[in-house]
């Protein structure tokens, strides 16, 4: 089973006006057209078996449009969705209990789009919370490539959030965070230094091609594979592209069946 940790999709009247937004806004290109056919579509190419869409809340009036059509695509075609929420929310303990309603698994905070640092107060609780309901949090990591002069979760304060978490969660030892881009992108030393070995996930998006082989590698067995998860960021990377990567680094069997789909398979309960 293989399994995208990572991928962005966008309601079809908005899909290609984003996307252009975003490709001149971090002078990137997109390797899909950012709708869910299209991540349908790249599924099939690659052998992709299950995408998780990861929706960003970048205001809090998104909130219930968001989260209605994030529940609409859930568990439809191997698409899987998390939830979101923006940390300004005047309810968010309400409204992290509507996304369990919902049915959905998880969320997703973008610190730069959200504009908050990692290790303030609001998100500390949402997390915490989040953590108590059994949720799982991936939290985007590092730079953002489209707004790279603040860096709201660079790895010190991703640290002090997981220390946070230990010290508040009620059941610290069954949190389930992901931290995106291995860690923090473009920050990896400091991901070395800090992370490593911590009780937290790395996903693998948008990492191949910007960092070298012998660091990934290494940062992969000193975490250990059974807490690194294939992603891939699509429509920004090429899931088809980025399994060939994973399969190119000459890990073990075992640790190459982990990454791309039963690590991801045991927290999603598949």
């Amino acid at each position: 089973m293989i399994i995208d940790f990572h991928t962005h999709i966008f309601p079809e009247r908005i899909a290609a006006g984003t996307i252009e937004k975003l490709e001149n806004f971090a002078r990137i290109q997109a390797q899909s057209d950012g709708l869910l056919s299209g991540l349908k579509a790249s599924m099939k190419e690659a052998g992709i078996d299950y995408s998780v869409v990861l929706p960003v809340v970048t205001k809090p009036s998104q909130f219930h449009s968001l989260n209605q059509y994030a529940a609409s695509i859930h568990g439809t075609d191997g698409i899987l969705s998390f939830g979101g929420i923006h940390p300004d929310s005047t309810d968010y303990k309400g409204e992290l209990e509507q996304i369990k309603a919902l049915g959905l698994p998880g969320i997703k905070l973008h610190p730069d789009y959200q504009k908050v640092h990692i290790s303030d107060p609001r998100y500390l609780a949402i997390i915490t919370y989040a953590v108590d309901l059994g949720f799982l949090v991936t939290i985007h990591a590092g730079i953002d490539i489209g707004l790279p002069n603040e860096v709201h979760c660079p790895p010190e304060e991703a640290l002090r959030m997981l220390e946070y978490v230990e010290d508040h969660a009620k059941q610290p030892n069954d949190a389930k965070i992901i931290l995106a881009h291995t860690g923090g992108y473009q920050q990896w030393d400091q991901v070395e230094a800090l992370l490593v070995g911590k009780n937290v996930y790395f996903d693998l998006a948008y990492t191949f091609g910007h960092i070298e082989t012998k660091q990934l590698l290494r940062i992969i067995q000193e975490h250990g594979a059974d807490r690194i998860l294939f992603a891939t960021d699509s429509p920004w990377h090429s899931q088809k592209n980025d399994l060939q990567q994973v399969r190119r680094l000459g890990l073990s069997q075992e640790e190459e069946a982990a990454i791309l789909g039963e690590n991801a398979r045991k927290l999603l309960n598949l």
